[in-house]
């Protein structure tokens, strides 16, 4: 909690016998799209002691990002509210870095490895199985207190330690999220279709956008929030302390036509340290594009 985590549960480190034909399913049905690397390492991805050996236990943690500011110009397209500021993945390793070091001095002379979504790690199983939430219908980790706006990560270490008890699952008969994405992604309760997924479309994808996903992305330029914003359970989030994580006042002021018109002196300098570096200026420029039609008469001043 000192380095900022809002919470922590503890698993064995053993192998996903449930989830391995789950996997296995959802990759033969090419639900990963164009994302090539998740068929690789599948042996890893089902079993922590393949990554570090002799490992006992999967310390999964939650770092909270959510953050009730919106764009000023409600017309323009909208960046995912985990890419408003630093890029996540190396704020979250030197906090884990931290961790590690603390539990190696302070505890054990234990051998461990750090992992925030960089590595084939079932991340959401692992925090479902150290009782911090539960994978909800949109295949979010969903927590009971704090909703589903945060990164997962984890510590996994060759020390065995106390273990949780698994989450139980609190969507009840609910199917906002299913019922809100304009994809139809969700092709039923916890499970996505990477591949018609906003998120898959505005960042994993290099190749053009499939025109008859004209119309559908409600104005997403990189990533979607969508079943977030409407999962009931978020009404319980509460706005992250992460200066790291704060957006630039220009980045929230852009117009609808500054970003029709954005260059790539302007994106780098938006974007330096950001997760959409991710899809270079070219893949956001190709992405503002096929959301916002440069003849459009509401363009904004």
């Amino acid at each position: 909690m000192e380095l900022g985590f809002s919470a922590c549960g503890i698993a064995k480190a053993v192998f996903l016998e449930r989830e391995a034909p789950i996997v296995e399913k959802w990759l033969n049905a090419n639900m990963h799209g164009e994302m090539a690397y998740m068929a690789n390492h599948f042996d890893k991805r089902l079993d922590p002691r393949l990554l570090v050996d002799g490992a006992k236990s999967v310390i999964s943690l939650l770092f909270n990002y959510y953050t009730p500011l919106t764009q000023a110009d409600k017309t323009a397209p909208i960046l995912s509210k985990y890419a408003y500021g630093e890029d996540y993945h190396f704020v979250l390793k030197d906090k884990l870095q931290q961790l590690l070091n603390f539990i190696q001095i302070e505890l054990a002379q234990v051998s461990g490895r750090i992992f925030v979504d960089s590595a084939p790690v079932l991340e959401r199983a692992w925090a479902e199985r150290a009782g911090i939430g539960w994978i909800g219908k949109n295949a979010n980790l969903i927590h009971k207190g704090s909703g589903s706006f945060f990164f997962l990560c984890e510590v996994i270490i060759d020390l065995e330690l106390e273990y949780d008890t698994p989450a139980t699952n609190h969507c009840g008969t609910c199917t906002a999220c299913i019922d809100a994405c304009p994809t139809q992604a969700i092709v039923k309760p916890g499970v996505v279709d990477g591949s018609k997924c906003i998120s898959y479309f505005t960042i994993e994808l290099k190749d053009a956008i499939p025109e008859e996903m004209k119309g559908t992305f409600e104005n997403r330029m990189f990533g979607c929030d969508i079943c977030q914003d409407i999962c009931p359970w978020n009404r319980f989030s509460k706005k992250h302390q992460e200066p790291h994580f704060e957006p630039s006042d220009k980045l929230m002021q852009m117009t609808r036509k500054e970003w029709i018109d954005l260059t790539e002196e302007v994106f780098d300098k938006l974007f330096k340290h950001s997760a959409v570096q991710r899809t270079k200026y070219k893949g956001l420029k190709r992405n503002i594009d096929f959301i916002m039609p440069t003849h459009s008469n509401t363009d904004n001043t």
